[in-house]
């Protein structure tokens, strides 16, 4: 827990003396927590390129891990349980043009059932949620690698679907969320219980709190919260309300904990 309170104390400097700091409740080792975690109610699951590895809840024995094809599963960022499956953005991140797709698997067996090709056009989809009866997508523009100019980061994009994937609005970013994710761009999204939009970044151990805007095409910046993990695809705990799980890939870790204050 040293090692949180000061990477905190690190990035958020004297700010931290106000904030409550986030606490770790479980972790859980599995080489497959690159890009993200996911959760149901019997199970946790940890996304990699191209593998897939789910949990037992209760036990942290492993129950089944996919492994895919790395010529057609590029880069798998983020799942969602949905229904009896999981909803997977893909991308072939860092390939140009870039190109995504929603890749789907059953989430008992991680069989892949299916895939929806959104084709090129708006960026690489990191994260994609099912809400209010609409699909929420993340398309992320980057500088340099994977990127294409002149679009860069702030060319990143959140769009929402019909359940037939035609598009029907869409939001650039926060300036300032923009200028936090640096080169990079919104690597995990969840909507909250509270109405309220949470994203991640790539690196920084901070979770974004974004609302729709009441006029024109820009997301609103609510606040920042502190976080336990250096951004990444997460999940809400379907079970403790107050919890949500990542990773932390240097340590290749499936991460269980509480959010941290506000700290601007």
């Amino acid at each position: 827990m040293k090692r949180y309170l000061l990477l905190i104390a690190t990035v958020l400097g004297c700010t931290t003396a106000q904030a409550a700091p986030p606490i770790v409740l479980r972790e859980l080792p599995t080489a497959q927590a690159v890009q993200g975690a996911a959760d149901d109610l019997d199970a946790i699951y940890a996304i990699e390129d191209h593998s897939i590895a789910r949990f037992d809840r209760k036990s942290g024995r492993r129950l089944a891990l996919w492994e895919g094809d790395p010529s057609i599963y590029i880069h798998i960022n983020a799942c969602e349980r949905v229904d009896h499956r999981l909803a997977c953005a893909m991308s072939n991140y860092p390939g140009v043009p870039m190109s995504s797709s929603l890749e789907w698997f059953d989430a008992t067996s991680l069989r892949h059932l299916g895939t929806h090709s959104f084709g090129p056009g708006w960026g690489s989809l990191t994260w994609i949620d099912w809400q209010r009866g609409s699909w929420w997508a993340c398309f992320a523009n980057y500088d340099g690698s994977g990127g294409s100019p002149p679009a860069d980061h702030r060319a990143t994009v959140l769009v929402r679907l019909d359940t037939r994937f035609i598009p029907q609005e869409s939001w650039l970013f926060p300036e300032d969320v923009l200028n936090a994710f640096g080169r990079d761009s919104a690597s995990g999204g969840r909507w909250g219980r509270d109405g309220l939009l949470y994203v991640t970044g790539h690196d920084r151990p901070e979770l974004y709190v974004l609302s729709l805007p009441v006029a024109g095409g820009r997301l609103r910046h609510v606040s920042t919260r502190v976080i336990a993990f250096h951004g990444q695809a997460f999940d809400w705990d379907v079970i403790n309300q107050r919890a949500i799980w990542g990773i932390d890939r240097q340590r290749h870790m499936l991460i269980e904990s509480l959010i941290g204050d506000d700290f601007h």
